[in-house]
């Protein structure tokens, strides 16, 4: 459980520094650069910290009032600073010690800058809930965040009615980087979006959109200010927006990696062998689940797709942690997008397919061409997970290294995954082809396509198709 009371680091302020862990006082060094007059902000303190069992991850969460910029045309607003996802005491109580050079903790302070409505005169506390649910994330996934990406979050932020819920993150447009004696600590910003900016950011990128916010006053403006009672999208406010989206899909390729979804494939190169096989997934003497290693590797994909998504030029994995570089998580997983390798389970016999029958619903068919055009044109991959069972279909064009499909053999599976490998011509070819799936109105279904010569063929079905446990 938190308490509201004043910060405990106020005595930090008062020149007693030396009581306080170094890590802290950085933090603080930081906070009272940006805010010299507010020595003693309110502060969201947990009761009982994380190392001895409490359930929130952040000690402290400061929160000052802010009084924007009329320059800028910035509003005024509540400003909000976690402490501890950072390593605040460097004795190993919460973040293994690393030395001086590398990242502090996971490396970054979450903030939140939430528009002050009129007449308030305290800060609201639900934003420091917020911010340790992502703490809660982060400490139990081992994934660590940065600039660019976005968080499904599928609620308004602050429990209300409000059409803000979800999340992108940017560097803090006040709060400079700290160097520790125990890392690095850079300060991302929490931005509330509604559910049509976080499938743009989804389909395009986290940072293009950003970009967008800020050029909107409403929607946040320069300092990226969240407002709760925002009504409307940019998209609504803006309908030429839209256009600087798809544009940017076309130019910068699409950072969506996967997806869940209705679908199933068929192998239509060999017979059924009895009824009940003919109506679900050919797979023969294959294994009807995945294996653990094919199933983490689709898993990290659908994460890095649908939760965590970076900016598509952002530099390999690596040991080290710029500002800008994508942090490395401490667990296993795909390389970066940069490289967009799949590599295959050696245990499992590859299983080449002549011709297969892909069958997806119609919220997934429409995402073909995003996948063709934001990714395989642009050497990347692109997954549908299915939501019952193992099922899995996996889109590589032949810049992607490490695939099971070949151009030679470019339907290919490992069990229940199936690889397509689609060369660039045959992708223009399909996109024209699959162009109606694009429009925005009610298709009638089942919609069928097919491409004899290449041994495919798709079908867009209802979704009452994939109610049977067989499809």
């Amino acid at each position: 459980m938190d308490d509201m009371r004043p910060t405990s680091g106020a005595a930090a302020h008062l020149g007693l520094a030396s009581l306080f862990p170094t890590g802290l006082q950085a933090v603080y060094a930081e906070c009272r650069r940006l805010y010299p007059d507010q020595a003693n902000p309110l502060q969201v303190t947990a009761i009982v910290k994380y190392w001895l069992g409490g359930p929130d991850p952040l000690d402290y969460i400061s929160m000052y009032r802010n009084m924007g910029c009329v320059a800028q045309d910035v509003q005024e607003h509540w400003h909000y600073i976690s402490m501890g996802l950072s390593d605040l005491y460097g004795d190993n109580r919460v973040h293994e010690f690393s030395g001086p050079d590398g990242p502090s903790g996971f490396g970054f302070e979450l903030t939140f800058r939430l528009k002050r409505e009129a007449g308030e005169t305290a800060p609201p506390t639900w934003p420091a809930e917020l911010m340790q649910g992502l703490a809660r994330y982060v400490f139990q996934s081992e994934n660590t965040f940065c600039s660019g990406d976005h968080i499904s979050w599928h609620s308004p932020l602050d429990n209300s009615e409000s059409r803000i819920q979800h999340m992108l993150l940017t560097e803090d447009p006040q709060m400079q980087p700290v160097l520790t004696p125990f890392g690095q600590v850079s300060f991302l910003q929490i931005v509330g979006v509604c559910t049509e900016e976080l499938q743009a950011a989804q389909q395009w990128n986290g940072q293009g959109i950003l970009d967008l916010l800020r050029g909107v006053h409403m929607a946040g403006g320069p300092w990226l200010v969240t407002d709760m009672r925002r009504g409307e999208t940019i998209f609504e406010i803006d309908p030429h927006l839209q256009e600087r989206v798809e544009k940017g899909i076309e130019t910068d390729g699409s950072n969506l990696s996967g997806v869940s979804a209705k679908c199933v494939w068929d192998d239509l190169s060999r017979p059924p062998e009895d009824e009940d096989d003919s109506r679900s997934i050919c797979i023969g003497s294959q294994p009807r689940r995945l294996s653990d290693k094919d199933t983490e590797q689709i898993r990290e994909a659908l994460r890095k797709g649908l939760e965590i998504n970076s900016k598509a030029v952002l530099p390999p994995i690596g040991g080290q942690r710029q500002n800008h570089d994508r942090p490395q998580s401490r667990k296993d997983s795909l390389e970066s997008e940069s490289s967009a390798a799949i590599v295959p389970h050696e245990l499992v016999r590859t299983r080449q397919l002549e011709s297969v029958h892909l069958k997806f619903n119609q919220e997934s068919g429409t995402l073909l061409p995003l996948c063709l055009r934001g990714r395989l044109l642009h050497g990347r991959h692109f997954t549908y997970k299915s939501i019952n069972g193992d099922t899995a279909i996996t889109f590589v064009s032949t810049g992607v290294e490490g695939a099971f499909a070949t151009e030679e053999h470019p339907y290919a599976a490992h069990g229940p995954w199936l690889q397509i490998l689609l060369t660039e011509e045959f992708v223009e070819q399909m996109l024209g082809e699959l162009q109606d799936l694009s429009s925005r109105e009610e298709t009638k279904l089942p919609k069928e396509y097919s491409w004899p010569e290449r041994k495919l063929k798709i079908s867009v079905l209802p979704d009452s198709a994939f109610d049977s446990p067989l499809q």
